[in-house]
């Protein structure tokens, strides 16, 4: 296929799983690098419109498959990675590509308490699209605005109006990539605000697999919210407590494994393939089901083609798509 020319970087047959956290999968049609957002308008108005577009982060939250992804990634580099303070105003604006730790950290040296953000990984483009949050607090709860471009190559403004923001979800339309966003934020002391985040990262390491290879937490809350760091926060109902109900802290196949320290953290042990872990994921979720009746739902996305056949549904069809308890 013919591209339309670019002032960025465009590589055809790109393999992806060195780009993404937990190293796997095949490769992107082509994977394009815009310059800066008009290189991107540009692309986007005149790439064919039956090509997909899928817009990729970091790799932190995501799955790229063994057979590869049918489609024109985008990945958003330097020149979306800005981050400006308006301290007067309490609004912080970030590039999709500036990650979420150094938005936190940039944030309360002037001021600004977005502590929440610190120990979610990832970019901001990312955490505007699936609504990411800890602690209690969502980007929700302090979004302005994104700028974005549509997969016609048109800027537009979002506001939280549009995005229709729920727990771990938002409803940006495909192939719509968010260029920045600005998010406002309580006032608070600096010094205070970067002793809270180092408390936050003690806790993430004491408890989470943070050397090891993964994607962050691997399935959503059956509870419908984030932990809440308090002392009374309630764990019936969080994913990594019905994974240990189930037997299955620690359980593997092949080269996938959830975490003996944390077991809503799907881990490369250093040989998975990525239908290893998706095949995990789906047991775990079977076996979830058949214990307690609830139907996890991924929070780490899947994306591209299968190697072979389809994996299964852990659960039934008519379960997993309504849900076979409520919280």
């Amino acid at each position: 296929m013919t591209y339309p020319p670019v002032r960025g970087t465009l590589v055809e047959n790109r393999p992806l799983a060195d780009l993404t956290w937990l190293r796997v999968g095949g490769p992107a049609d082509a994977l394009f690098m815009p310059a800066d957002e008009a290189d991107l308008c540009d692309f986007l108005a005149a790439l064919h419109e039956d090509v997909a577009v899928f817009p990729m982060g970091v790799g932190s939250n995501l799955i790229v498959r063994d057979g590869g992804l049918r489609a024109v990634v985008i990945r958003m580099g330097r020149g979306f990675n800005g981050i400006e303070i308006d301290a007067d105003a309490g609004t912080v604006t970030a590039g999709a590509a500036a990650l979420d730790a150094h938005v936190a950290r940039k944030a309360a040296a002037a001021g600004l308490d977005l502590t929440f953000l610190r120990t979610i990984p990832g970019a901001i483009g990312g955490a505007v699209r699936m609504n990411a949050g800890c602690y209690g607090s969502y980007v929700a709860d302090h979004f302005v605005s994104a700028r974005v471009v549509t997969r016609a190559g048109e800027v537009k403004t979002l506001s939280s109006d549009d995005l229709k923001f729920a727990y771990r979800q938002s409803e940006l339309p495909d192939g719509w990539v968010v260029v920045s966003a600005t998010l406002k934020a309580e006032q608070g002391d600096p010094a205070e605000l970067e002793a809270r985040m180092a408390d936050q990262l003690a806790k993430r390491d004491a408890t989470q697999p943070v050397k090891d290879r993964s994607a962050g937490s691997t399935f959503r809350n059956p509870a419908g919210f984030s932990s809440t760091g308090r002392a009374d926060d309630v764990h019936d109902l969080k994913a990594w407590k019905v994974i240990d109900d189930a037997g299955l802290r620690g359980f593997s196949i092949g080269g996938a494994q959830m975490s003996e320290k944390h077991s809503n953290f799907m881990i490369n042990t250093g040989d998975a393939t990525a239908r290893d872990l998706e095949t995990l994921g789906e047991t775990v979720r079977k076996k979830v089901f058949q214990n307690a009746g609830l139907t996890l739902q991924w929070e780490i996305k899947r994306v591209g083609a299968f190697d072979g056949e389809a994996i299964p549904s852990g659960v039934p069809q008519e379960q997993d798509e309504h849900g076979a308890k409520a919280p």
